[in-house]
């Protein structure tokens, strides 16, 4: 049996429910659940290993799945691969928190990635002979920034910083960043692009503001599960 036919992974066992081809994935489980409860009709959930929690449905009569990934580079690579290569996943849409680094994001504003710096040594394995450019499917991408538009949801676009670090002993790394036009940090998508680009399959990364570093403003962890819903409509009209 070959490991596509496989059908479950010793992190995903679905057992026979369907994994949509479109999928969110929010680094936290529970904002997974909060999402197939709130905006999906006919739930099933489809993986519970780890309470990384995954859930299939439909939203307006189209197919869509959604999972936790939960923390950092190698935790979203790995299910971002296994969704992929063993699932035949197609469209793979991150939904998460970051840290502003530029004084015009506020708290809640929502950041489409499409491009991903990195300190992560995950571009490695492709031993590819130069600097690789993490950047978004632009298929998705063009298309959330009208659901966006359409919303009425201002968006800022452009380029986030996918770190391994969230305790980084040098202070000065952010403020580095941030003089080269970086909007924001978090921990996944830089991971989760390589994965797709080496893939041949689409994927975006929509993020909503739950803290400015620089301002030491943040959000709840309550807020982080359920309030950033206009960052979960968007990608839900992705499907």
């Amino acid at each position: 049996m070959s490991i596509s036919e496989l059908r479950e992974t010793p992190h995903i066992k679905p057992n026979g429910v369907e994994i949509a081809e479109t999928i969110l994935l929010p680094g936290d489980p529970l904002r997974a659940k909060f999402i197939a409860e709130t905006y999906l009709e006919d739930v099933v959930q489809f993986n519970d290993v780890r309470n990384m929690y995954g859930y299939t449905g439909t939203f307006k009569g189209k197919r869509i799945s959604v999972m936790g990934t939960g923390m950092g580079t190698p935790s979203m690579s790995l299910y971002s691969w296994e969704l992929i290569h063993i699932f035949g996943v197609k469209n793979l849409i991150r939904i998460g928190s970051c840290g502003a680094i530029q004084d015009q994001l506020n708290l809640y504003d929502i950041v489409f990635a499409m491009g991903a710096s990195t300190d992560s040594n995950y571009v490695q394995q492709y031993n590819l002979p130069g600097q690789y450019s993490n950047i978004a499917s632009f298929s998705l991408l063009e298309k959330a920034k009208k659901v966006a538009d359409e919303k009425g949801l201002p968006v800022h676009v452009g380029n986030v910083l996918s770190s391994d670090f969230f305790y980084n002993a040098d202070q000065t790394a952010l403020e580095k960043w941030s003089k080269m036009g970086i909007l924001c940090a978090e921990m996944e998508t830089a991971g989760l692009y390589m994965n797709a680009a080496h893939a041949g399959v689409n994927a975006l990364t929509i993020l909503t503001v739950s803290d400015h570093i620089f301002r030491h403003e943040q959000t709840t962890t309550e807020e982080r599960q359920t309030a950033f819903t206009n960052m979960m409509e968007i990608a839900l009209e992705l499907a």
